[in-house]
């Protein structure tokens, strides 16, 4: 994605153009990127809801949009919602980690705050389409990405009409569009198969779990640890 440079300069903001700069990590953040990804009616959303209330250090990326809030969405919690216009201006200041368009709408990630939440060791969690998991991927390419599947393709069909969020129209064109968007599953590391929530949910605790305890992250969270016990840094960076 043009615009994307490093990360070291991603909070700053160059004082003679007045924007952000999007750039990518001389060193190993102690926080961890993890992508959640699925075709719309999945249950991703369910999923992260869950997770983020079983562990509110994770933060969630808010992501940008062009779409009008559904009944009940709040701006700053569901979505920073922006206009056209506003959405083309921060894409065109290299203010986004990634975008797309999906739908006719536009949606994109602060680059910025993921920047600053991952600096503190924060872990950062990305609800996702493939397009916008495969630019990341780009840029972070030890991102960890987790796939949530539905158990069927009619059970997938059955949750969208449910949910009663979008006209007929709308579910038969996110249908058409599910088989092109599941053959990217085995762009992730990790695959979850959403049959049961409380399943699924331990499943993708499990998964967190384990991209906290990679040696590079535990490397630079107990920075002094593992310079007590003698293991170089190098070591640790070229580990992941």
């Amino acid at each position: 994605m043009e615009d994307l440079v490093t990360m070291e300069r991603m909070s700053n903001t160059d004082a003679s153009e007045s924007r952000p700069s999007c750039m990518m990590p001389t060193v190993k953040p102690a926080g961890s990127l993890i992508m959640v990804v699925a075709p719309s009616g999945a249950g991703k959303s369910t999923l992260v809801k869950a997770l983020l209330e079983q562990d509110p250090s994770i933060r969630l990326s808010i992501s940008c949009t062009t779409r009008a809030p559904r009944p009940g969405e709040q701006d700053g919690r569901e979505y920073h919602f922006l206009s056209v216009d506003e959405f083309l201006a921060c894409r065109e200041r290299g203010e986004f980690l990634e975008w797309a368009e999906i739908y006719g709408n536009y949606y994109g990630t602060s680059a910025p705050r993921i920047a600053a939440h991952m600096a503190t060791g924060a872990d950062v969690l990305l609800e996702i389409d493939w397009q916008g998991a495969q630019q990341v991927k780009r840029l972070f390419p030890d991102a960890v990405g987790i796939f949530i599947l539905p158990p069927s393709i009619a059970t997938l069909e059955e949750r969208l009409t449910k949910r009663g969020q979008d006209a007929p129209d709308v579910i038969a064109r996110r249908m058409q569009s599910a088989e092109s968007e599941i053959s990217h599953a085995a762009e992730c590391e990790y695959v979850i198969i959403n049959q049961s929530l409380a399943t699924a949910l331990s499943e993708l605790t499990s998964v967190v779990s384990a991209a906290r305890c990679r040696f590079s992250r535990q490397a630079a969270r107990n920075a002094s640890l593992f310079a007590e016990l003698g293991i170089a840094p190098a070591v640790a960076r070229a580990a992941d």
